[in-house]
C-alpha cells in the first residue's frame, strides 16, 4: 500500500436505492426523502423537455 494515496476518496452517496434504512434516524430519513423527491422533479423535468423535443419533430415531419 503507498504511503500517499493520489486518488480523492469517492464522495458518499447520499442515499443508494435498497440499502438498509432501518438504522437511519427520522431526520435523516426526512433529508433523504427531500433528496430524492429533488431527484424525481429533476426526472420529471428532463422528461417533459424530452417529450416537448419530440412532438415538435413529430409535427415538423408528419405527413398529413
Amino acid at each position: 500500500m503507498a504511503l500517499f494515496d493520489d486518488a480523492p476518496p469517492k464522495p458518499k452517496r447520499a442515499h443508494e436505492i435498497g440499502q438498509d434504512i432501518s438504522l437511519l434516524s427520522v431526520g435523516e430519513l426526512e433529508e433523504r426523502i427531500g433528496i430524492l423527491r429533488g431527484e424525481i422533479a429533476r426526472l420529471e423535468s428532463e422528461l417533459a423537455s424530452k417529450g416537448t423535443t419530440k412532438a415538435a419533430a413529430e409535427a415538423l415531419f408528419r405527413r398529413d
